[in-house]
């Protein structure tokens, strides 16, 4: 399930990235317009500045805006940064890979197979799905 956390970071980005990337966009006019708790809202751009999704330019005209072009960033990697990896289970993960504590064999283990699958498709539809994707769609998120 995709935690508020990663909901209020898809929205800011998303809002980012609709106003249109030359200037950087206050904190204050985010939380605000995306109705988000500014501290938790801090926090978030903290870690998305850390994961090298936003640039923060302090001052008069500081704020954030896209480390990079919207087209270049997916869902998946907001998605990952801010949740960890994708995978339901941890012998699927690609980045985190785990075999399951309880399991008898992964090779014939039909939970895996399946959780594979969804992995897959999560992955796939997450990956490439960019904001630029979403920033032609005016609607709020």
């Amino acid at each position: 399930m995709l935690t508020q956390r990663s909901r209020y970071a898809l929205r800011a980005l998303i809002f980012i990235a609709r106003s249109g990337g030359i200037a950087p966009v206050p904190i204050s006019v985010i939380a605000a317009h995306q109705k988000l708790p500014r501290k938790f809202l801090e926090i978030i751009l903290l870690d998305l500045k850390n994961g090298g999704l936003v640039e923060s330019y302090r001052g008069k005209a500081g704020g954030y805006r896209l480390a990079r072009p919207a087209s270049q960033i997916s869902f998946g990697d907001i998605i990952r940064l801010i949740e960890g990896p994708l995978a339901l289970v941890p012998c699927v993960s690609m980045t985190a890979y785990q075999r399951c504590a309880d399991c008898f064999e992964e090779s014939t283990c039909v939970i895996r197979k399946t959780m594979l699958v969804v992995r897959d498709n999560t992955a796939a539809i997450l990956d490439h799905t960019s904001l630029a994707d979403l920033s032609i769609d005016r609607e709020a998120a």
